[in-house]
């Protein structure tokens, strides 16, 4: 057998460059390079084999959180065919990624994790930065990654490279089992030698198939679609990752069939399409969210049904209501005890559309879907253009941006209020224009994020929209994406703290405690003295970006289409109003209220709480 005399890690990072997928006769490269932060424990052996492969990219992030939130982005934007990996020394860097593995894999992102571990010959121990364990050696930092992976594993010798890498390919390639993979890599055994067989560096395509879903299962759907009078699909993430959003539009245009789309699902259908309701659940529309208390049937496509998307459990109402899932996780197929279509959503969606000739949803229910989409174009309207001075409401700014973006272009967000709102109002028109982070809601995804969907397809806008929040938290990328010449063009509202939670403290009667940005008060204690005065704009200029204010909309438009023609990342800073916000429609969020309170307040929610948390069901 011919070998080839390699490091451990020039072996990982040869392998890396010869991986390929391929889906409906499209072959790409698998790998688009790799981000990493180096340090004692990745610099003299993955460090140094990307030194000498220049063909494969090295990029230079300034946080190891947010490069692997980059990497997410950056496969999210690929459905998945594609991705990043990401290298760090051991100790902090590692475990700063741990986060963003966890984002990976609750949104099912591919993304590739080589921190770097402690010695395997452990004669040298403790090493700087080893956290010691009295009762086994076989612990480090990196054990933290287990339950944010989809694979684990530690590289104890060289050769056990070989079966892990075939093992992680086989994931991170998978629409069903993909997410976050981490190998951990001993800085001892990174630099070790060995004699790799050659065939491991050939060029190797993976074929993401499209399963099709069980013969007499899919009959069976086919019966409960054709019985019900009230049927509703819901889009998930799945729709957009399998591509098959067009599936989607012809099988809803044929049956009439009304859609809510999830957060990830959002775009599935343009917002003007005449079965789209828009959003649906906790951050829903009324249409969406009442004609899914009424559904006898659930079709969810590519949904895995997390709590905000279900109303925790409460948006389903109807005493027999069934569900069809199509899904190609089991995990999620299953859920709501429903028909499980384990298959490939456009697959099954095309033949779904081809037994299903000749039936269409009742005229009354046409009618009320009709009704409800007109109902919420005006209030869109209305929330877009609210007339708020001084200072505009956050609907207003989301209005700005959303007119002033392109068909082809990307908004990107993740946490606090915003992600509510940008479900609800974004009139999206393509189905990679609206990027949330949503799974996790992970604040300091949005400039990172951003980056990673601007690599992904530089022929789009990203229009980054971050309250000054998850701002703070991590702006570093903006040098990131100026080193690079990925230009963004940054929308940070200034609320003066976090919004979203003040609101639901509010809500839960605890009147926004400790979600303000203020100066601590010497008479009361408490955070509530004058507000914090953070200068956004000389921020973001000392990291190299374009920055002003808009004290308006008409500046926030100007500003917008001056970004467009900048030559770097330019950041807007828009103050906002934080006690005028979009309402709730027709929904509730299961945020548990404290039993036991002298507050007045808290005790007045803990009643609405008990009433509402009865509509919560089981599905059995």
């Amino acid at each position: 057998m011919s070998t080839q005399r390699l490091t451990t890690a020039q072996a990982i990072v040869r392998f890396l460059m010869n991986q390929y997928t391929e889906r409906d006769g499209r072959q790409q490269p698998f790998f688009a390079g790799c981000w990493g932060i180096f340090g004692h424990g990745n610099v003299a052996g993955i460090g140094q084999a990307l030194q000498q492969e220049p063909e494969f990219p090295y990029y230079l992030p300034r946080n190891e959180q947010a490069m692997v939130h980059t990497a997410a982005a950056f496969a999210k934007m690929h459905n998945r065919l594609r991705a990043f990996a990401c290298t760090t020394s051991i100790g902090p860097g590692a475990t700063n990624m741990v986060t963003g593995a966890a984002v990976a894999t609750v949104n099912r992102l591919p993304v590739l994790l080589l921190p770097g571990d402690i010695f395997a010959r452990r004669n040298v121990a403790p090493v700087l930065q080893q956290l010691e364990f009295e009762h086994t050696p076989d612990i480090s930092v990196n054990d933290a990654f287990r339950p944010v992976s989809r694979y684990w594993d530690r590289i104890m010798r060289p050769e056990q490279a070989i079966p892990s890498l075939l093992e992680a390919m086989r994931v991170l390639t998978s629409p069903a089992d993909t997410g976050a993979v981490t190998l951990a890599l001993p800085q001892d055994v990174q630099a070790e030698a060995f004699d790799f067989p050659a065939q491991l560096f050939e060029r190797r395509v993976w074929h993401v198939a499209r399963p099709l879903a069980d013969r007499a299962l899919l009959r069976q759907a086919v019966e409960w679609i054709r019985s019900s009078r009230r049927p509703l699909l819901v889009a998930g993430g799945g729709v957009i990752y399998a591509e098959a959003t067009d599936a989607v539009a012809r099988f809803v245009a044929q049956t009439s069939i009304p859609v809510g789309e999830t957060q990830a699902g959002k775009g599935s259908l343009p917002f003007d399409h005449p079965q789209n309701l828009g959003a649906i659940g906790v951050t829903g529309t009324p249409g969406a969210n009442v004609l899914a208390r009424e559904a006898d049937l659930v079709i969810g496509v590519g949904t895995r049904y997390s709590d905000f998307t279900t109303a925790s459990k409460t948006a389903f109402q109807d005493p027999d209501v069934r569900f069809v899932n199509i899904n190609v996780a089991a995990l999620d197929a299953v859920k709501h005890a429903a028909l499980p279509l384990v298959a490939d959503a456009r697959v099954t969606l095309e033949e779904l559309a081809k037994a299903l000739a000749g039936y269409r949803v009742p005229d009354d229910y046409a009618a009320r879907i009709a009704q409800f989409r007109a109902q919420w174009d005006r209030e869109v309207d209305r929330l877009y253009h609210l007339g708020k001075t001084p200072g505009p409401a956050q609907s207003e700014v989301i209005g700005a941006v959303n007119e002033v973006a392109g068909p082809r272009d990307v908004v990107v967000c993740a946490a606090g209020s915003l992600p509510g709102d940008l479900h609800k109002l974004w009139r999206a028109r393509d189905p990679k224009g609206y990027h949330l982070e949503y799974g996790y809601s992970t604040m300091g995804y949005e400039i990172p994020g951003g980056l990673g969907i601007k690599m992904a397809d530089p022929s789009r806008e990203v229009f980054v929209m971050v309250g000054d929040g998850s701002y703070l938290m991590m702006p570093s990328e903006i040098v990131t994406s100026i080193q690079e010449g990925y230009r963004l063009t940054i929308v940070l509202i200034d609320n003066h703290g976090f919004a979203s939670i003040g609101g639901l403290s509010e809500s839960v009667g605890s009147g926004a405690f400790g979600t303000q940005y203020r100066y601590r008060d010497a008479t009361t204690g408490q955070l509530t003295g004058e507000p914090l005065p953070v200068d956004y704009v000389a921020n973001a200029r000392s990291l190299g970006a374009h920055a002003a204010k808009a004290n308006s909309i008409a500046e926030l438009k100007a500003a917008l289409e001056e970004a467009r023609r900048a030559d770097r990342t330019t950041v807007i800073v828009v103050e906002t109003d934080p006690t005028v916000r979009v309402p709730g429609y027709e929904s509730w969020w299961d945020v548990p209220v404290a039993e036991e309170s002298e507050l007045d307040a808290v005790q007045t929610a803990r009643r609405d709480y008990v009433a509402h948390v009865t509509k919560e069901r089981y599905f059995l």
